[in-house]
């Protein structure tokens, strides 16, 4: 056996599978078991974009540090997949080990000299002991769960609760289950030294913080933030946005007694229909939203574009995937910003909200409705497929039962009947935001919508000095959106230095994790998470401090750098682009290689 480093709680745990087989939940009571035993913890599901057959990993890191961004290595590798043995095989760190099922003997097929490889008979072991097909193949993977808990030292009380907790009224299921994990358990106990150097030992961080993936997160927020009508057409990876947005309609806004609906979900045929459906809702007062991916804000750019004009407030929930076209929809990417920040064709500018976990995108997800109404102008809350499918450890939600929706500048018959006449596009206060009405409500504030060239009071016009009032009253309303969108938040170094770094969403794991580890090699970087565009003072202020930025992105063509020096008076040879694009999420890896490899060209220059 190789020598390898005895590490505890500090490991990556990798599953290779078959979609569709099952493996899920197995993954699943791995990662929770880990949670539930009070270690830090992180799972990454790589599936494919059909629905069965193909290849599907699942990764899993444990770290008592609590870094919870994806490591580029592998310690433990669960080999289940024959056809990507290869692949599998040559991910395992040096020192590392790989399981795979021994019941049809591979060692020609699985050999290296630099890690160990340990062979479990778990579909022998599921064959001897089940006598239904499908079930042996269902608890192959259970099985492998038993050995893996086993190598890894894991507790098996915390499995069977969680067992109990999954089938807690169906005994047959338990039953099972635990059956077929003791079988890999046993096997590997009997068969192998346990637990392996790589190992978990109990800790006590879970406390006060829960398992939750940013679609949910999402869903509940959108419920707490008052919206009643969601309009969609499924897409990966947004489509279970509103699955939960409906399980917790069905929970909250469903009368107990009479059983009657306070909410409206429509699929509608299309991306272009559904955003019509918001637009429509939210102008007659309802809070309205769809959740869409990177194609869908495509379509929906048109209308986008018509209540940007138009002053509608609605809400766009864009879950990224890997583009252009139809791309990787099951992989990862932050590549739909400058598509968000400028969608429709014309002079347009939309707000955006960037959550860097799932519990930010519970908190902007009432964030997001709040400023559609205040700025009556489409917002945008741009996850990503990593925060939206994946389980991440956070602390728990919290909800302020004061929370009152910000409806905005809305004209009442009572604030009508103060005033001589109502003009929908005048601004009176100097924020740029003029007031609206709600149709229906009285006679005096009726308008007509339009998407056409209109003045102050709302008519139709052609005329050039008009149509540039309204222009440039809306540049007003962007000022202001600057001083109420989320500000950066700054992560000072422990000393003095010229260099920042600029990350923004799911990079933020991979930069926080780098940043201490360039410390460790004399490399101190001042850190600023973006959480919004447009940019406050506090972004002008951080690119003014600091001689060379580091701006860390998901994406090929470094969007936010682009960003940055449209919307600011920065040029771009202090801007230093660090990129990942290949459709993983982030590791630290790579910015810590990415600003390595510029602090040694630029020594040698």
């Amino acid at each position: 056996m190789p020598a390898t480093q005895s590490r505890v709680n500090d490991f990556v745990l990798k599953i290779g599978t078959v979609n569709g087989t099952g493996s899920a939940s197995a993954n699943g009571m791995l990662m929770k078991a880990l949670f539930r035993m009070g270690i830090p913890v992180s799972g990454k599901n790589l599936f494919p974009s059909n629905i069965q057959g193909l290849p599907t990993w699942y990764e899993i890191r444990a770290n008592h540090g609590g870094y919870m961004s994806r490591a580029a290595r592998v310690d433990v590798m669960v080999a289940m997949n024959a056809q990507t043995y290869q692949k599998d095989l040559a991910e395992v760190s040096p020192g590392g080990f790989l399981v795979y099922d021994s019941t049809w003997p591979r060692e020609r097929a699985l050999k290296r000299d630099d890690i160990t490889i340990l062979g479990v008979p778990l579909s022998k072991l599921c064959n001897e002991n089940f006598s239904v097909a499908r079930l042996r193949i269902l608890m192959k993977n259970i099985a492998y769960v038993g050995a893996v808990a086993a190598l890894l030292d894991l507790d098996l009380e915390v499995i069977r609760t969680l067992l109990e907790e999954t089938f807690g009224n169906k005994p047959k299921l338990i039953e099972d289950n635990l059956k077929a994990i003791m079988l890999g358990y046993d096997y590997a106990r009997a068969n192998f030294t346990c637990p392996l150097p790589v190992r978990a030992e109990k800790m006590n961080t879970s406390g006060g913080h829960i398992l939750i993936d940013g679609n949910t997160a999402i869903g509940l927020g959108c419920v707490y933030a008052g919206a009643t009508v969601g309009a969609w057409y499924p897409i990966t990876p947004s489509t279970s946005v509103m699955d939960n947005f409906k399980t917790f309609c069905d929970m909250y806004r469903t009368d107990p007694e009479t059983g009657e609906k306070r909410y409206c979900i429509v699929q509608a045929e299309d991306e272009l229909a559904a955003a019509g459906m918001v637009l429509g809702a939210n102008w007659v007062g309802a809070r309205a939203f769809t959740p869409t991916s990177g194609p869908g804000i495509s379509l929906m750019s048109e209308f986008i574009g018509f209540a940007y004009y138009a002053e509608i407030p609605s809400v766009f929930i864009d879950i990224q995937r890997v583009g252009p076209s139809t791309g990787m929809p099951t992989r990862t990417q932050q590549c739909d910003l400058m598509l968000a920040a400028y969608a429709s064709h014309g002079d347009t500018r939309h707000p955006i909200l960037l959550p860097a976990n799932p519990h930010e995108c519970f908190e902007m997800a009432v964030k997001v409705f709040d400023l559609a109404d205040r700025l009556q102008s489409p917002v945008f809350l741009l996850s990503d497929l990593d925060i939206g499918m994946n389980d991440w450890r956070v602390p728990e939600l919290k909800w302020d039962e004061s929370y009152r929706p910000d409806r905005g500048k809305v004209l009442g018959p009572a604030e009508l009947d103060k005033i001589e006449k109502f003009k929908r596009y005048t601004d009176f206060d100097g924020d740029g935001i003029p007031f609206r009405t709600l149709p229906g409500e009285d006679p005096r504030g009726a308008y007509f919508v339009r998407g056409s060239g209109h003045n102050s009071a709302g008519g139709y016009t052609e005329d050039s000095i008009e149509y540039q009032n309204v222009m440039d009253r809306l540049l007003i309303k962007w000022e202001t959106a600057k001083k109420l969108v989320p500000h950066a938040i700054l992560t000072q170094a422990d000393r003095p230095t010229h260099l920042g770094v600029i990350a923004f969403g799911s990079s933020d794991g991979a930069v926080m994790e780098a940043r201490e580890r360039l410390a460790k090699q004399g490399v101190h970087l001042d850190y600023l998470r973006l959480r919004a565009f447009p940019f406050g003072e506090e972004v002008d202020q951080f690119l003014r401090d600091h001689d060379t930025v580091f701006v860390v992105e998901q994406n090929r063509d470094a969007q936010m750098r682009s960003l940055l020096m449209l919307e600011t008076d920065h040029g771009s040879n202090r801007l230093i682009s660090i990129l990942n694009y290949n459709g993983m999420p982030i590791p630290s890896e790579c910015v810590v290689e990415g600003i390595s490899h510029h602090m040694a060209a630029e020594a040698a220059a």
